[in-house]
């Protein structure tokens, strides 16, 4: 299939390197691995051969997991964002216009500053939306989440722009690891992205954000990180327990608010009973294509979706339609 749009592929940044520990990654994946990916996230020419080659018309770059969530000073994160964003757009965008689109980065550290740091890269840049990679460090050494009262003004702005959020991993805090002792490998993206991730987009559903903003949209990567397999037993057991504590503020049902506030990409989940499941949950207007790269293959990610038994509308749809619509980039 030609012309199809991927939307959580990464990028990093000289800048980001002087922040960006990735030990982590090397030692679950090894250090070949790391060492590539790491030369690939500089790189346009590569890039761009690789999109030619997979039939990907336009791919929607993000700065690489933690990002700016990983710097705790709110006035170096907001520093870092300005700079990255103005990078992604001056070395990717602007001279291939046609070929990259780009997810502005935020530092929610200071959410009034943030809020107008997506105004800026939004209607200054084009960016399509903002890509949060999870929880937020504090100066203090805590940690804050998506779902706290002090980001309203960050949400407001999004809401008002009309653009989506994407809600992108990072490793589980070290206060939760302990139940990976022994298990580094399921620390990363093989495991605990999953569960750190779904259990934040659930916390978004439950503090009432989707009331307050019923339009808004998040993008979930993984095919939804499983969650449409368990949120219709979360439905179910929330429903049980409503005369309980901790039921958060929302006025409606999580799977409401699967179905009509969250988009799921095929980002790094290849496999083809998982994807028709999905459909079957959440609908092919809402899932888009994506590969997850450079930590995974455009060549794996392109031949497993053009070989899928999909019907054309479906395909066509998921392949480019949707994300074309989401974020408002032109098709043929």
């Amino acid at each position: 299939m030609q012309d199809k749009i991927a939307l959580e592929e990464h990028l990093s940044t000289r800048e980001n390197g002087q922040y960006w520990d990735d030990a982590g990654e090397a030692a679950r994946n090894g250090p070949a691995y790391m060492a590539e990916v790491a030369r690939r996230l500089l790189d346009v020419d590569d890039r761009i051969a690789t999109m030619d080659r997979t039939g990907i018309a336009v791919s929607v770059l993000s700065l690489t997991s933690p990002g700016v969530q990983g710097i705790p000073d709110p006035q170096v994160a907001g520093t870092v964002a300005r700079h990255t964003n103005d990078t992604i757009h001056d070395t990717f965008v602007r001279p291939h216009p046609s070929r990259f689109a780009f997810f502005a980065t935020v530092a929610v550290q200071d959410p009034d500053a943030g809020a107008l740091e997506l105004q800026r890269t939004v209607t200054e840049l084009g960016a399509k939306g903002a890509l949060v990679n999870g929880y937020t460090d504090l100066p203090n050494g805590g940690v804050r989440y998506l779902d706290h009262p002090s980001y309203e003004p960050f949400w407001e702005m999004a809401a008002e722009l009309g653009v989506p959020v994407y809600l992108h991993p990072r490793e589980p805090h070290p206060s939760s690891r302990g139940i990976y002792d022994g298990y580094g490998s399921l620390v990363g993206s093989a495991w605990g992205f999953g569960h750190e991730t779904a259990t934040h987009a659930v916390r978004l559903m439950l503090s009432g954000l989707f009331d307050r903003h019923p339009d808004l949209q998040i993008v979930v990567g993984h095919l939804g990180e499983a969650m449409p397999f368990l949120l219709p037993r979360l439905a179910h057991r929330l429903h049980k327990q409503r005369e309980g504590t901790g039921l958060g503020a929302a006025k409606r049902t999580v799977m409401e608010y699967f179905t009509s506030n969250f988009v799921l990409t095929t980002s790094g989940h290849f496999d083809t009973k998982a994807l028709a499941y999905t459909i079957s949950t959440i609908g092919s207007d809402r899932v888009l294509f994506s590969a997850d790269y450079p930590y995974e293959s455009m060549d794996e990610a392109a031949t497993w979706f053009d070989a899928t038994p999909l019907n054309r509308n479906d395909a066509d749809r998921i392949g480019r339609l949707n994300a074309a619509e989401l974020l408002r980039i032109p098709t043929a």
